[in-house]
């Protein structure tokens, strides 16, 4: 329990100063449960300097990198208020270590959800959709780390901005994506690159997260994960998603 409060204060600390830090990793094993202890005992001292959760992440939902780090199962996150950013708002580069972007779609949910689930079921818990832009981050040195490093330091989740809703009841099973750097398209793809349905992602955040936080409570954001790989954030870069049917959202890097 001490080193896990001690890796605790490490990442949180690494997080508000942003900071590099070696991997826990490297000076001994840490399993995927202790990761999700240091996560939970992190935001709780964010949410002691009176932050507040809003919602939870989801993170490996594309196969391809499932496979690359050698597992058969999604990461997830926490989401809380200081993370979020409005749409079109900056985002000053200086509160991150390693800032990349990546496009994902985002629930909003209407009534809490957890446990094993349909993804009917889930969806029945939903009230909206939206596009939605990640801004993930690792806190680690020369950006290289372990699964349970990832898990640990939030699952790389450091901020997040959200288009305007939409009606849940269409089928965004696969709806065309791209990415903009100051107008040029860096990123292009299709939700159906999240686990081949993002309804699928929220069924694994109702399962996962929702059990080890109770539940996903009623008027959270849940995040679904990247549709594409991110994209490395500099100064003066203006990133906009534009998603179909759905519409558009953006964001400002500053110093």
């Amino acid at each position: 329990m001490t080193d896990i409060q001690t890796y605790a204060e490490v990442v949180d600390e690494a997080a508000r100063t942003a900071s590099a830090i070696p991997q826990f990793t490297s000076s001994g094993p840490l399993s995927v449960a202790d990761a999700y202890a240091v996560q939970a005992a992190s935001i709780e001292r964010r949410l002691k300097r009176g932050e507040k959760l809003v919602g939870v992440k989801m993170g490996l939902t594309s196969r391809a990198k499932m496979k690359q780090v050698n597992v058969d199962e999604v990461v997830w996150g926490r989401l809380t208020d200081a993370m979020r950013l409005e749409e079109g708002a900056s985002l000053s580069k200086r509160r991150f270590v390693h800032p990349r972007i990546e496009p994902e779609l985002a629930f909003l949910l209407k009534a809490p959800l957890t446990g094993e689930v349909t993804a009917a079921e889930a969806m029945a818990a939903v009230a909206a959709i939206a596009p939605a832009m990640e801004i993930i981050d690792s806190r680690y040195q020369n950006f290289k780390f372990a699964l349970p490093d990832v898990i640990a330091d939030n699952s790389s989740s450091s901020g997040f901005v959200v288009g305007d809703w939409s009606s849940p009841t269409q089928d965004f099973s696969n709806l065309g994506l791209v990415m903009e750097v100051d107008g040029r398209p860096v990123e292009i793809g299709s939700t159906a690159a999240i686990l081949g349905n993002p309804s699928r992602s929220l069924v694994a955040a109702a399962r996962l997260a929702g059990a080890a936080l109770g539940r996903l409570e009623a008027g959270w954001i849940i995040l679904a994960g990247g549709a594409t790989a991110a994209h490395s954030l500099k100064v003066g870069e203006r990133v906009r998603l534009t998603m179909q049917n759905l519409g558009s959202v953006s964001i400002r890097v500053a110093e």
